[in-house]
């Protein structure tokens, strides 16, 4: 592999700030960071970042497409998105995945499965499975109580290639689901739910320590007495310190300042950026049919919606339109917190979520997943992406 140094940037380390102003890479790892006045070391590859700004490569822990693909469609889909992602700065993802409990879809998950190793364009840990132990369906997902013997049906379709999965707390049995998920390493993500406090909290201390798509499919509960508020799972978890939360930032899902009052609670380690994107991310206004079937809209400013005039599903939400690098540059425009806070909500963050050591840093050792790049209004934009030290994706006019 190429020895890389890649000169003339800003490299900045998430919640820390620019450590540099350049950075060899080495056998797919970062192998060193100089900084103005060290003299860089001679190199076979020389890039010159043009004062750009470089830092890890976006992690995204919940999506279930881009552009015009859907990774439960097939392994083809898995395969071509995976192709797509360094144009948005992605360099590792958890394929989103639902309506998995039937005996249909275990052969679908792992024919999935097998996709993975091909996928070789951005760094893929494990699926994230979003059910079927949800109390609430949304988007098509299953819901189903908690079983043990199907979980294991489950991890044993996807060949242990499972890194997260989502549950709701008041599902019955849904504590030995997620204590089992732990003890294999699973992360259990909490969505999807009206549960109680006392629910919720049962679940924390089992061991659900993290929040996906917060207040999305977060019913506020009723109000029984005039004059007393309810608390459900959403304030058990924002009150708990041990857990951490993930949002949709494309003001659509949720506003800005459910944002900043999770931040006002969690601190700026405690908040993920997510896209839970689907069909149409990433791509210009426009109506495009989707490969599940069903087509979707996507305009300027707005989430993706359904596209079926004459259907009571007409203009409901069908996912996201998210992308990773549009989140944080959301993120940047809507939080008054120094960038590379910001930066570390969709890097380094969601690495110590996952327990992806050697992610989301640019200190020497780590893998060498890395971005360069232009900021125009605030916004960025990926002018070169890596993953392990391979170039993934150039801007138009990009190469030395």
């Amino acid at each position: 592999m190429t020895d890389t140094l890649i000169k003339n940037i800003r490299a900045l380390e998430p919640g820390k700030g620019v450590l540099g102003d350049w950075l060899r890479i080495q056998q797919g790892r970062i192998a060193q960071i100089g900084t103005l006045g060290q003299t860089p070391p001679e190199s076979a590859q020389v890039i010159d970042g043009g004062g750009r700004l470089l830092t890890p490569g976006l992690i995204d822990v919940h999506t279930h497409g881009v552009e015009r693909f859907a990774y439960e469609a097939g392994p083809d889909q898995i395969v071509a998105a995976a192709q797509e992602l360094g144009k948005y700065g992605t360099t590792c993802v958890l394929p989103t995945l639902y309506c998995l409990a039937s005996p249909a879809r275990l052969k679908v998950l792992e024919k999935l499965t097998g996709a993975l190793a091909l996928a070789d364009q951005v760094c893929i840990p494990g699926f994230h499975l979003e059910g079927p132990f949800l109390a609430l369906a949304g988007a098509g997902a299953e819901t189903v109580s908690g079983d043990l013997g199907l979980l294991a049906e489950l991890l044993a379709a996807a060949a242990g290639r499972v890194a997260a999965m989502s549950v709701s707390p008041e599902v019955s049995r849904i504590l030995p689901i997620i204590e089992r998920l732990c003890e294999r390493g699973i992360v259990p993500f909490l969505t999807h739910t009206r549960a109680a406090v006392e629910q919720t909290q049962a679940a924390i201390d089992a061991g659900a320590r993290h929040a996906t798509h917060f207040y999305d499919v977060f019913p506020v509960p009723e109000e029984t007495e005039p004059g007393v508020r309810p608390a459900g799972a959403l304030e058990a978890i924002l009150a708990d310190p041990r857990c951490t939360v993930d949002f949709i930032a494309d003001g659509v899902h949720v506003h800005p300042t459910a944002i900043k009052a999770a931040l006002a609670a969690k601190g700026w380690r405690g908040v993920v950026l997510a896209t839970d994107s689907n069909v149409g991310a990433g791509l210009p206004p426009g109506t495009y049919s989707t490969p599940v079937g069903g087509t979707v809209r996507i305009a300027a400013g707005d989430a993706a919606r359904i596209h079926h005039p004459g259907s009571p599903l007409h203009g409901a939400l069908a996912g996201s339109a998210l992308t990773m690098d549009r989140g944080i540059g959301n993120l940047s425009a809507w939080l008054d917190l120094p960038e590379s806070q910001v930066w570390a909500m969709g890097t380094s963050n969601p690495a110590r979520l996952l327990g992806l050591n050697g992610k989301g840093t640019l200190y020497p050792g780590a893998d060498a997943d890395l971005v360069l790049w232009e900021l125009n209004a605030g916004q960025p934009r990926a002018w070169r992406t890596w993953v392990g030290g391979r170039c993934t994706y150039e801007m138009q006019g990009t190469a030395p």
